[in-house]
């Protein structure tokens, strides 16, 4: 595939701290790339030097404009209105920052509020606006230029599950056109809409590909868990034979186990629950889901 963004050895430092450390990966025409990371993992300085609002220490971004140049929309993290100005008075402003015939600014402003809900409340001062209608508003801001590549930073934060539905079902219909980089904390929401996904961490690359590469590139295996009635987890732990567990974890009353042979696992379970006279009120098998693999590979403890 034809690469339209490229990140070379990128470096970004602040001080004594790198917050982007060597970071290199092609961004294809055409796709969703999930970017994805944990709070402060480097995630917006890279997205901000990718779109040209901060240089870089070392490294370069690199656009393919052979067929023409590559034009940039961003919708960042932190809405960004005029308050006093309406839905539509928005459009047509933006519009007129990036020097777009007014014919086609209306045209495509009526489109994006359309397609994002806001076409009933189109008149209405952006301060009266819900939460998240000025969510949705800040997505078509970043988008009625028509751009060759958007990047949307957390654009589902603080929507409901029928507007996240709305602004996913519209990403998917854009990408052919505007190339989307879409950064979120929600794993389930980056696994249903991207073509590819880049986990990054501390600065650092970790893994990337489509959700199915990164799984079987990094060896991850299926999931047991189990509930045992009582406090006896722990004490559960020492009747598994231990060569059929090469990993587990424990939270609350559960225990997680990673497995390459989970069928052998839950008889091995099961046998030793029998023997030793402790009842499992649950169990199940499941495959490692996207958010199992980013904890995995950037760990428990909380970020700030």
């Amino acid at each position: 595939m034809n690469w339209i963004l490229k990140a070379d050895a990128l470096v970004k430092r602040y001080g004594d701290i790198t917050a982007v450390n060597d970071i290199s990966f092609e961004i294809f025409r055409g796709e969703i790339f999930g970017f994805l990371g944990p709070n402060g993992a480097g995630k917006t300085t890279t997205i901000k030097m990718m779109s040209g609002l901060l240089k870089p220490d070392s490294g370069k971004v690199l656009l393919d404009n052979s067929n023409s140049n590559i034009s940039i929309g961003i919708c960042p993290q932190h809405i960004v209105i005029w308050e006093n100005l309406t839905c539509i008075e928005q459009i047509l402003f933006m519009g007129k920052m990036y020097n777009l015939p007014p014919e086609e600014i209306k045209k495509k402003g009526i489109e994006l509020l359309e397609a994002l809900g806001l076409t009933g409340v189109k008149e209405r001062l952006a301060r009266k606006l819900s939460g998240g209608m000025q969510r949705r508003l800040n997505i078509a801001l970043a988008l009625i230029h028509s751009p060759d590549i958007v990047f949307l930073d957390e654009p589902q934060a603080g929507l409901d599950p029928q507007s996240r539905l709305l602004v996913r079902e519209y990403i998917r219909t854009i990408k052919n056109k505007t190339t989307v980089v879409l950064t979120t904390h929600d794993m389930e929401e980056a696994e249903k809409l991207s073509d590819r996904i880049c986990i990054i961490d501390k600065g650092k690359l970790l893994c990337i590909g489509t959700a199915g590469e990164i799984t079987t590139n990094n060896g991850f295996e299926d999931l047991v868990e189990i509930d045992i009635e009582g406090d006896t987890n722990k004490e559960f732990l020492h009747f598994i034979n231990k060569e059929l567990i090469p990993a587990f974890s424990i939270s609350d009353s559960r225990i997680t186990f990673n497995s390459s042979n989970p069928a052998a696992l839950v008889e091995n379970i099961l046998k030793s629950a029998r023997e030793n006279n402790l009842k499992i009120k649950s169990l199940q098998m499941r495959k490692k889901s996207l958010e199992d693999i980013f904890i995995n590979l950037t760990g428990r403890s909380l970020r700030e």
